[in-house]
């Protein structure tokens, strides 16, 4: 057999073998999985576009004289309807722009993210909104059962009442929107994708009631119940397949506390009021500064909510 036969045979048997895939490098599996992008990294590129977008127009109000000057007008400590919008507008608008972008990255759609725009405010919004603020009025009513709680009378009527009532509701709405879209929309689904449905869902709980203590008058029990709406949040979630439930829920919950029982939400009582109420009693009671949701009654109030909706919306039978 001559070497250049022998050449040509090798080579031909060896085209009929495929070639071994090459594995990727140690540096590649750190950014990269079998899902494309690790999740860790796609929600760090996500704050990272959310936090950009949002040092930029502070940056762009800051240099416009008229705004920069209402801007320092505004009392930290007294929420109002006009401040209240302004700051969820800007928080919105960031998250828009970042969840765009990553749409664009990731080629998803909102839906992917538990946000289906086909469905915005439609039937799960409306069930969330009674929904969210019977929670809040059982837990009143529980306070006040004990004691630690009287509404008062009215301090506002008539024309004020609507209008007060109406910019509440526009605010607590995109508090609603922006919480909800982005701990139990975005960061929930791209965590699942990394970890699975329930650790996404009691890491970003646990976040999610650990910024709220960068609130004012905010305590470790208020914030711990805040990370159990999360759960009750993502849970509602599950059941429902999307977030407008909880979108509903939340803005109601937070509507009811600051306008219509007129009680400190964090730390903050609103000016606009609906009514003259007091707390009166003891702060595991009442919650105090904290509010209603630092009341020993929140938690049983959470669990009661959930099992509401365990029976609302029961579980779907795999299809065999």
């Amino acid at each position: 057999m001559t070497p250049d036969y022998e050449t040509a045979n090798l080579a031909a048997r060896a085209g009929d073998i495929a070639p071994a895939e090459s594995s990727p490098s140690p540096i590649a599996n750190i950014f990269k999985g079998p899902n494309g992008i690790r999740a860790g990294w796609r929600l760090l590129l996500f704050v990272v576009f959310w936090l950009a977008t949002m040092l930029a127009m502070q940056f762009v109000l800051l240099h416009i004289p008229s705004a920069a000057a209402w801007l320092k007008a505004q009392d930290p400590h007294v929420m109002t309807p006009p401040a209240a919008i302004a700051g969820e507008a800007l928080m919105l608008i960031a998250l828009v722009v970042a969840t765009l972008l990553m749409t664009l990255i990731e080629k998803r759609t909102y839906a992917d993210y538990h946000f289906p725009l086909n469905q915005a405010f439609g039937k799960r919004f409306w069930q969330g909104i009674p929904y969210g603020f019977a929670m809040l009025s059982l837990l009143m009513v529980l306070i006040a059962a004990f004691r630690g709680f009287s509404l008062g009378n009215m301090a506002l009527s008539g024309a004020d009442a609507l209008k007060f009532g109406a910019a509440y509701g526009v605010v607590f709405i995109m508090v609603g929107l922006f919480e909800e879209f982005s701990f139990r929309g975005y960061m929930q689904s791209t965590l699942t994708s990394g970890i699975g449905f329930w650790p996404a869902a009691i890491v970003l709980s646990i976040l999610f009631g650990s910024i709220h203590l960068q609130n004012r008058g905010e305590a470790w029990i208020g914030a711990a119940m805040a990370g159990s709406f999360g759960i009750l949040a993502a849970f509602s979630l599950q059941r429902t397949g999307n977030i407008w439930f909880p979108i509903g829920m939340h803005a109601a919950w937070d509507w009811g506390e600051t306008y219509f029982y007129s009680v400190p939400d964090s730390g903050f009582l609103a000016n606009g009021h609906l009514l003259n109420s007091t707390f009166h009693g003891p702060t595991w009671l009442t919650g105090g500064t904290v509010g209603p949701e630092g009341s020993v009654f929140a938690f049983a109030v959470l669990v009661i909510g959930g099992v509401g909706i365990h029976f609302l919306f029961p579980a779907k039978q795999p299809t065999i």
